[in-house]
């Protein structure tokens, strides 16, 4: 029951009372609904177009940039930092108004009932401030660490999933196994030593406290003895000095998740502060469209390697020409190709599509002039037509059927039970190499681009589809431009002409019948395949 002033109890105060005791709580907990609400927005909404610009900037980064990032540390960025600065701006929002709620109303409460239990709560302060510097100084090297580790355990489940039935075949599942244990040891190792470091915090906080609260209650004691306090106000100094160390708890846990957290920040801004290494040009006017392609005295050289692995090279190629490219692994054929729609840009020299420089077509522009079937045949986890039509999604059925049909794909898809539908595994896994390639044929086929780039598109193919689907080319694409890459000399003795490239340059070029008159190396490759020809029957 209330005391009044003359000692009498006073049912009313309590009533009173107990209504503002009522609301205040009630208003609190609208509060921190509210706070939880709005933060939570704050921070999705933040992360959900932080994590777009990063996916944004991969996508235009050079293979030069994304090879040096790493996939796995690309991942790693685009979700675990993005989720890192989310936590960021929720704690920021809700734990500095509670922290600062705690801090000044406590301090300020502290200070009214007495001016010595705020002295008592002003020499806590420094103990628990270097509690906190203590673990942030010892803790904030290690987030990098962290993130680091996490890269590793991400790129190691990237490689070990992608390439699973290289493992599987070879029998390294144990090998694997190992090496993924390794990256997650060392992982778990400093996430626990973050954890060790950090579990000194609230201990040491929690016994400052229960300091404060004795000196509070030993102080208290002797003002009441002298009259000057009532035995209330002790506990109430009690309940302030709790709710100061809280905040400042609180503060604790705050400066940890920004430690986190700006390291995170740090690797996207990583990212983020990366120019693309391959930008628009200023070319806005565009050439009309013939489809012609030279190489003027090209040289090139991988970014950080100074050997060059194209030197000297001129070639020019006619519109509506078939130029193939002939020559032993690794003499630069495929470097030779990426370098006209501008995958890479030439260390010196110049690459001409329609007689201006690539590096003065916009992206766009350039690319779309150019349908490119890579070694490797990508394939996406949709349906069939999506595939095909990727690079022409308003494409109707009948053009789909005709670019299929073309690359000799139209029979197997009509054998699907969906046809068109069929669903893609991830990479196309549900099909075989040679039904991925076709696809891949397709897709690049539906462009209606001015040139075709085939860099060994067709090394899938028995060789009666493969020339079932060049006499196609040649009798539906009759216009266009193709520049192939082949192994197979029985696959290119028709095109219109046939370089030769040996240690990065051009060595011979001209039609396969001049070709075995006056190139050694050309003779040799034919001379080779013959033989093999004759052993395999």
């Amino acid at each position: 029951l209330g005391i009044g002033n003359s000692g009498i109890s006073d049912p009313g105060l309590v009533i009173t009372v107990g209504i503002r005791m009522v609301l205040f709580t009630a208003l609190g907990g609208l509060c921190g609904m509210g706070s939880g609400i709005f933060s939570n927005i704050c921070s999705k909404c933040c992360g959900n177009d932080l994590r777009k610009d990063v996916f944004d900037r991969i996508m235009h980064f050079s293979f030069e940039q994304t090879d040096r990032f790493s996939t796995g540390s690309l991942i790693t960025r685009t979700t675990n930092d993005v989720r890192q600065f989310q936590m960021l701006i929720s704690e920021i929002i809700r734990g500095c108004t509670r922290f600062l709620t705690f801090l000044i109303g406590g301090t300020y409460s502290l200070f009214t009932l007495d001016a010595s239990f705020s002295v008592i709560a002003i020499c806590a302060f420094p103990f628990i401030i270097l509690d906190i510097a203590f673990v942030l100084w010892k803790t904030n090297p290690l987030y990098y660490i962290l993130q680091k580790r996490l890269d590793k355990v991400n790129t190691t489940m990237q490689e070990d999933i992608t390439g699973s039935r290289v493992v599987k075949a070879f029998v390294q599942e144990e090998r694997e196994q190992r090496k993924f244990d390794q990256a997650n040891q060392d992982l778990v190792d400093t996430q626990m030593r973050i954890l060790v470091i950090s579990s000194y915090m609230r201990p040491v906080m929690n016994i400052v406290l229960n300091i404060a609260v004795v000196l509070i209650i030993y102080s208290g004691g002797l003002h009441v003895q002298a009259g000057y306090l009532h035995p209330g106000s002790v506990m109430a100094g009690v309940t302030y000095i709790t709710q100061i160390v809280n905040g400042m708890m609180m503060l604790g846990f705050i400066f940890r998740t920004i430690s986190r957290g700006m390291v995170s920040i740090r690797r996207l801004n990583e990212v983020l502060d990366t120019e693309p290494a391959v930008r628009d040009g200023s070319l806005t006017d565009q050439p009309s469209g013939r489809g012609s392609v030279c190489l003027d005295h090209v040289s090139f050289s991988y970014p950080g390697n100074r050997e060059m692995v194209l030197r000297d090279i001129c070639l020019d190629i006619r519109p509506g020409e078939t130029l193939a490219i002939v020559g032993s692994t690794g003499c630069g054929k495929s470097t030779l190709l990426s370098l006209i729609p501008r995958f890479y840009d030439v260390s010196s020299g110049r690459v001409l599509v329609d007689g201006i420089d690539v590096r003065d077509f916009r992206l766009s522009d350039l690319r779309a002039r150019i349908a490119y079937v890579l070694q490797q045949s990508e394939l996406f986890s949709m349906s069939i037509r999506d595939n095909i039509a990727m690079g022409k999604p308003k494409a109707e059925e009948e053009e789909i059927y005709r670019a299929a049909c073309s690359a000799q794909a139209d029979r197997f898809i009509r054998s699907q039970p969906d046809q068109l539908e069929t669903m893609m595994f991830e990479s196309g896994m549900n099909l075989s190499g040679g039904q991925r390639q076709r696809i891949a044929i397709s897709r690049a086929l539906l462009r209606d681009a001015e040139i075709l780039i085939l860099d060994d598109a067709t090394s899938s193919l028995d060789l009666k589809t493969e020339e079932a689907f060049y006499n196609a080319l040649e009798r539906e694409y009759a216009g266009i431009t193709c520049i192939v890459i082949a192994h197979r000399i029985a696959s290119i003795r028709h095109a219109d002409r046939i370089a030769v490239m040996n240690n990065g340059t051009v060595t011979a070029c001209g039609t396969h019948e001049e070709l075995l008159e006056t190139s050694g190396i050309y003779r040799e490759i034919c001379s080779s395949q013959m033989i093999e020809t004759i052993e395999n029957s």
